[in-house]
């Protein structure tokens, strides 16, 4: 996309040139056209140069006509400068805007990561809690078994000793 727009700046830079050029071929024709009509009447005035007058007559009118050519090209190629400038104009307010849409959706993008990393932190913190209590009523189990197998071992030793006693009766 930049170089686009540099392309567009040296085209435009370069119609510029042109149209500076062809202001200045103006202004030289424009003097050399009152510089003719200088000369014409001052050979009006002599009659004896009358045929040098019509020559400058005839290249009054061919520059005439040059400058009313280069007139309106100068007019044609402002106005063509004038809509790669508005086109120029419109292509960087376009990069702006759509620059602006990807800062805000960036920003959007890295609240909603902060935010899941916030979740994940606080899921993590629950289960080390979860497992932690997991542990300890394993352990609490653990014990609880340890004691009934330590109970039923006891019971099976006095149902022996009754056993035994009750034979011994």
């Amino acid at each position: 996309m930049e170089a686009s727009f540099s392309e567009m700046r040296n085209e435009l830079q370069s119609r510029h040139a042109l149209w500076r050029r062809i202001q200045v071929e103006c202004q030289q024709l424009h003097t050399e056209l009152l510089k003719i009509r200088e000369y014409k009447d001052t050979q009006e005035v002599q009659i004896k140069h009358q045929s040098s007058c019509k020559q400058l007559s005839e290249k009054l009118e061919n520059k005439t006509s040059e400058l009313l050519l280069l007139s309106q090209s100068q007019e044609r190629q402002q106005e063509e400068l004038n809509k790669i400038r508005n086109h120029l104009y419109q292509e960087e307010q376009s990069y702006h805007s759509e620059q602006e849409r990807m800062k805000t959706q960036i920003s959007d993008l890295t609240e909603e990561l902060h935010q899941k990393e916030i979740t994940i932190a606080t899921i993590m913190e629950k289960a080390t809690l979860l497992e932690r209590q997991l542990k300890m009523e394993l352990e609490i189990k653990d014990k609880l078994l340890g004691k009934q197998q330590l109970l039923d071992f006891q019971s099976q030793v006095i149902k022996s000793e009754n056993i035994h006693l009750k034979e011994m009766l």
